[in-house]
Order: C-alpha cells, then sequence, then structure tokens
C-alpha cells in the first residue's frame, strides 16, 4: 500500500482544490449558471491540455470512423466532468442508482446472492468506474485495485461515504501489491480491477479491437485461477435519469480438472467476449471511453512487417 509522503505521486490534471472548488459551486450558483461554467471551463482545459488533447483525439479517430472535430473531443472532456460530478454528488451522500440490463448474463444475480467473492474487472467506460462503489452498496465488501492519485478529492470523499464496504488496494507499490491481494482474498473480499491499462500488469494477452490486435493486462484471469475465484467483467453506461444501466459479462470459472494452459484459452475466449461488447457500447456511446492515453498497443504481425 502507498501512504502519503512514501513515493512520489502523479496528479490528476487541474489545481489540487479542484474538487472542492466544484463542490461549493455548485452548491452556490443556480443550476444553468453551474453547468455554463463547467461547459467554459472545459473548453479552457480543452486549451491547457494539448497531450491529453492529442491522445482524444486520436482515439475518436478510432471510435467514431473520421477525422473528429475540436467539438467532438470537447464533448469527450465534458463527458469526463460529468462523471466527476456524478462521483462528487455520490460521494456527498446521493444515491448510487443502477440497475441491471436485461441483456445482461444472469450470472450477475446469481453470483450477488451467493455472497461469493469474485473479481470484477471493469474498465475506464461510462459508469463502470463505479462499479466497486456500487457493489458495495449491495452489501458486497470490495477492495478496489487503483493508482493512487496525489489529488484524487473524489475518491478520498467516496472512501468516507462507503467506507464500511470499499477499501483500496493502490498499485503504486508494486512491492507490495501481491501481498495486500492474497491479504483481501484471504480475508473473503472481492476485488475490482480495471482491465485496460497495461502500464501497470505482468500479465498481458493479445486481443482483437477497435479495428486492430492490441495488447490488454490479464491479471484478473491470472488471479482467477491462482486463488479458485470467478471472474465476471462489467460495463455501465448511463440510463438517461442520473442512473447507471450494468452490463454484466458471463461468468469466468476456471475448471480445476483443466491444465492451465487450457484455463487460459478459456480465459482468452471470455475476454474477446468482453472487448466485443464494449466496442460495440464504445460505437453507441464514444465519448464515454475515458482514456486519455494512448490506445492499448498494438501487437505487429509476425515477423514484423505490417
Amino acid at each position: 500500500m502507498v501512504k502519503p509522503g512514501s513515493a512520489q505521486l502523479s496528479r490528476n490534471a487541474g489545481p489540487s482544490w479542484g474538487f472542492q472548488f466544484l463542490v461549493r459551486a455548485e452548491r452556490s450558483l443556480p443550476a444553468w449558471i453551474f453547468r455554463l461554467a463547467l461547459m467554459v471551463g472545459t473548453w479552457v482545459a480543452l486549451a491547457f491540455m494539448p497531450v491529453q488533447r492529442r491522445y482524444s483525439q486520436a482515439y475518436l479517430q478510432e471510435a467514431l470512423s473520421r477525422r473528429p472535430r475540436l467539438t467532438d473531443v470537447w464533448r469527450h472532456f465534458f463527458a469526463l466532468v460529468e462523471l466527476i460530478m456524478l462521483r462528487l454528488h455520490i460521494a456527498g451522500g446521493a444515491e448510487a442508482k443502477c440497475a441491471l440490463d436485461p441483456r445482461s448474463s444472469s450470472d450477475f444475480e446469481t453470483l450477488i446472492a451467493s455472497g461469493e467473492p469474485a473479481l470484477f474487472g471493469t474498465f475506464h467506460f461510462g459508469h463502470s468506474d463505479l462499479i466497486g462503489f456500487l457493489l458495495g452498496a449491495r452489501g458486497r465488501r470490495v477492495s478496489m485495485i487503483r493508482l493512487q492519485m496525489e489529488n484524487s478529492e473524489d475518491t478520498r470523499l467516496l472512501k468516507q461515504q462507503f467506507g464500511r464496504w470499499i477499501s483500496f488496494i493502490w498499485v503504486n507499490d508494486r512491492r507490495n501489491l501481491l501481498f495486500a491481494i492474497k491479504s483481501a482474498i484471504e480475508a473473503g473480499e472481492s476485488l475490482a480491477m480495471q482491465c485496460d491499462r497495461v502500464e501497470f500488469s505482468a500479465k498481458t494477452g493479445d486481443f482483437r479491437f477497435l479495428g486492430a490486435v492490441r495488447r490488454f493486462p490479464i491479471t484478473i484471469y491470472h488471479l482467477s485461477i491462482l486463488f479458485v475465484r470467478p471472474v465476471m467483467v462489467c460495463l455501465g453506461v448511463p440510463d438517461g435519469e442520473g442512473g447507471t444501466r450494468v452490463l454484466a459479462s458471463p461468468l469466468f470459472k476456471a475448471d480445476p480438472a483443466a491444465s492451465r494452459d487450457e484455463n487460459m484459452r478459456h480465459a482468452h475466449r471470455h475476454f474477446q467476449g468482453v472487448l466485443t461488447e464494449l466496442e460495440t457500447l464504445i460505437r453507441q456511446y464514444p465519448m464515454l471511453w475515458f482514456n486519455f492515453l494512448p490506445l492499448n498497443p498494438e501487437v505487429p504481425p509476425p515477423g514484423g512487417s505490417r
């Protein structure tokens, strides 16, 4: 676990007082003026964040299948602002409303009702970042594996609100990461972890996604086989009424009678199905992929030629 001051932490964009300012401003201003201020502030952020702007443009080029306009990039940034405000509302005590999409696998409710500890995968997409807190609201203790940021006030407030059910394991501390994960699993807790960024994952695999073969982290499946825990990947999209519509994958369970290679082949098929569903949602909601970083790296074809 990373303790404040034990290492240099990365920062979210913006000033250290940004989250507190947003909370106070929303309380003080009429709703329409506050929203207008958020929209103008997003244009300012766009101007002062050229790196994130370039990554947004590169992603939107793939998601929209056309050259993105500046207004497209603004909408991408503003969708993240709206998610941050939702997180702050929930951190302040607002109800975290969610409902299972009828198209989702029935495995979700069965798993929740069973109380069995599980590994829940998510992505930086839509409301998926809130899945851990939504699981906590259903009475399930969850350790959320996250990158600790120096100025993540919304995460701190959410921890205060859901501290009875939610704890964090910070990936910044690589030395103690596996030990912390093992301790949480042995304590009967579920884990919630992002499955899209490869920087902090020692285990990766190659999958079809957004028009190319790209590398994704698959640590969650290695943990599933190692600790005999099922895997379910959940995606959350806005329901249009201030809540979240949860789409849950079928359950992955390793076969104890099968070899590790056989289980990993099964895991690969399972995750490819998840990514296919994610890509479908991205085409439907292109502004909801909140990954202002390079897209997952493409895998060169055999021989190194393209």
